[in-house]
């Protein structure tokens, strides 16, 4: 028997576990982060504007938001494990349909069916993390999970954007399909079936819709979902469009890019799971507070930034990585204390929502503010520095209205998940 109470996972198991759910993860952040550093080549072979590249970067979010969304209403009625196996299949066929586009709109539908396939899965991870991690380590196993993005900026991008600079941007997304091969196989061996949530029959699908609402406007919910969406649409009204900047008015070639995003890959390596330990010792809200307060420095420095060259962009992009990344791993650590557990997985499916529509809005407003110059280059790059800092303000004004909830005693913990 393999026990998915809190806690009582072996040392061993635990560590397996969490590094099975980063390197799943990785997969969904690569899906999502490799479309930014081949926006260059997108535009070149589609002949679109920076606009039309902005749309295909939010429809994943749009379609993520919705899925999300939807899936509140199901996600906690079903074994966590073979929900996950389901999604994450789909989500393979989605990155097969993105190889094979001929044509931007059939790229744009693809991206679509990614969002719906994905954007539920993030929250299916850490309502695992939630499940069997206790609240007084969840920072620290957050900060394992979140070391996906580290990986994904480090091999997976990378590989992703020399790939395709020399066999076409498709190349990628081929790539995409077969990392996620062994990585299914490894969750259908190593996860345990994960029933505890089902010990309490849920209410009939009549009150589905009812208790969404219910769960949404919920006043401690609300107050989350709201940090939850802020944050997200700062940073996006600022990543998706790095990569066309450097290249449009840096000369950046497209294949330097690798090397950027290596450096600050790297970086959080070394950070992330720093980074959550720290949450769990001194506070959720206070290092979500301290980190997003330095990362604003950053965010105005890339957006007005001077001529450089390659080797100084390379030694500042891990500071601007390590602090935008670094915030995400207290923030998502504090959402997995918000709800009951009965409720967990419903609820950070509507918060897996609300950080994709935070995205889509985040990256379509931020290509509201581009336009293009008579010399090719992008202009208006600034004003997303500006609205992203007064986003990140209010988000450090707001983070003290989210409240945890009380953690259960163990003697009151739910029973133990059947083994696979």
């Amino acid at each position: 028997m393999i026990a998915a109470t809190p806690g009582l996972l072996t040392p061993t198991r635990e560590r397996a576990l969490l590094w099975l759910l980063a390197s799943t993860q990785f997969t969904l952040i690569m899906d999502f982060m490799v479309m930014m550093p081949l926006g260059p080549q997108i535009m070149s072979a589609f002949s679109i504007s920076p606009a039309a590249f902005a749309t295909a970067v939010s429809a994943y979010s749009w379609c993520a938001g919705l899925s999300g969304l939807f899936a509140a209403t199901y996600v906690d009625r079903f074994d966590r494990r073979n929900l996950l196996l389901t999604m994450f299949a789909l989500f393979s066929l989605s990155n097969l349909a993105c190889a094979l586009a001929p044509n931007f709109a059939t790229l744009l539908l693809s991206r679509a069916f990614a969002g719906l396939t994905g954007g539920v899965m993030f929250s299916i991870i850490m309502a695992i993390v939630g499940d069997v991690i206790p609240i007084d380590r969840r920072g620290a196993a957050t900060g394992v999970v979140m070391t996906s993005f580290s990986m994904a900026a480090v091999a997976g991008v990378p590989t992703g954007v020399v790939l395709g600079a020399h066999f076409g941007w498709q190349s990628t997304f081929y790539m995409l399909v077969a990392l996620t091969i062994p990585i299914w196989i490894g969750m259908w061996r190593m996860i345990p079936s994960l029933r505890s949530h089902l010990v309490k029959k849920p209410p009939p699908f009549a009150r589905a819709l009812p208790d969404l609402f219910a769960l949404i406007f919920n006043p401690r919910h609300l107050r989350a979902f709201l940090l939850s969406g802020t944050v997200m649409a700062a940073s996006m009204s600022v990543i998706p469009f790095i990569s066309p900047v450097l290249v449009a008015n840096y000369g950046i070639k497209p294949e330097e890019i690798a090397w950027i995003y290596s450096a600050g890959g790297a970086a959080t390596l070394f950070t992330a799971r720093f980074i959550g330990r720290l949450s769990d010792r001194l506070g959720k809200h206070r290092v979500f507070r301290w980190i997003a307060l330095f990362s604003m420095a950053p965010l105005m420095f890339i957006t007005h930034m001077p001529h450089m060259p390659l080797l100084a962009i390379i030694a500042f992009f891990p500071t601007f990585i390590v602090l935008m990344s670094g915030r995400n791993i207290p923030l998502q650590a504090l959402m997995t204390t918000v709800p009951e557990p009965a409720h967990r997985g419903a609820f950070l499916s509507v918060n897996a929502a609300v950080q994709s529509l935070g995205t889509g809005l985040g990256a379509w407003g931020g290509g509201m503010f581009l336009g293009s110059a008579a010399d090719g280059h992008i202009t208006g790059y600034g004003t997303n520095g500006w609205v992203a800092v007064c986003l990140t303000i209010f988000a450090i004004a707001w983070a003290s209205r989210v409240q945890q909830l009380a953690p259960v005693p163990a003697t009151a913990a739910a029973p133990q998940a059947r083994a696979a």
